[in-house]
């Protein structure tokens, strides 16, 4: 049978995959996954992920146009926006799959939500991908490529014990072992409302 982890693991590689076959953060997605399935989720999660990671490089070149960079800071912004409305999406997914669970009177809280936990999943899959493009990178040192292997081999180690510890965290949900309570993050800077820089000016 197979676990949540290998399957966010395959479809975030798949994601990631599809995303360096232009490798332009202004490529369409293209989605494979019906709408509303936890697969789709999961692709577009990681594929919001793989195009801000692309961002972040790109806005870190030196001799970067200033009008330029803060165009793309307005995009890493939504971006950012983005992810964690999808992550607090996933979390709904998770709660109407426990949501007839009924939690033992012993039940314990986690520190994080399953759905940030399958967001740094995800961010490990790209760490993954592009360590492993420095491994093989024909014109790097064999000291570049050596020391590259070292962080490659922490961070699959890395994988497999999330995806694990994910994985528990589900089946504890499931015995009622634990206790899912999701709190929304509640970000106050893109908010008209509530950032005072914003309603000063309104």
């Amino acid at each position: 049978m197979t676990t949540f982890t290998e399957l966010a693991n395959k479809i975030f590689r798949q994601a990631i995959s599809d995303y360096h076959l232009t490798d332009n953060v202004d490529t369409p997605i293209s989605n494979p996954y019906e709408r509303g399935s936890i697969e789709y989720r999961l692709y577009m999660k990681c594929w919001i992920d793989t195009v801000q990671w692309h961002y972040e490089d790109i806005i870190r070149d030196p001799h970067i146009n200033p009008t330029d960079a803060l165009a793309l800071k307005r995009r890493i912004d939504r971006s950012n926006q983005d992810r964690t409305d999808l992550v607090e999406d996933i979390d709904t997914w998770f709660r109407q799959q426990y949501s007839d669970v009924r939690p033992q009177p012993d039940a314990r809280l986690n520190t994080e939500s399953p759905a940030w936990a399958v967001d740094r999943l995800s961010i490990l899959a790209l760490k993954i991908y592009h360590m492993s493009e420095e491994v093989t990178r024909p014109n790097a040192s064999d000291e570049h490529k050596a020391r590259c292997q070292a962080k490659l081999n922490v961070l699959l180690e890395q994988q497999i014990d999330l995806s694990t510890a994910i994985d528990q965290l589900l089946e504890d949900y499931q015995e009622g072992r634990k206790m899912m309570k999701v709190y929304r993050q509640m970000k106050m800077y893109n908010d008209p409302a509530t950032n005072p820089v914003l309603y000063k000016k309104s």
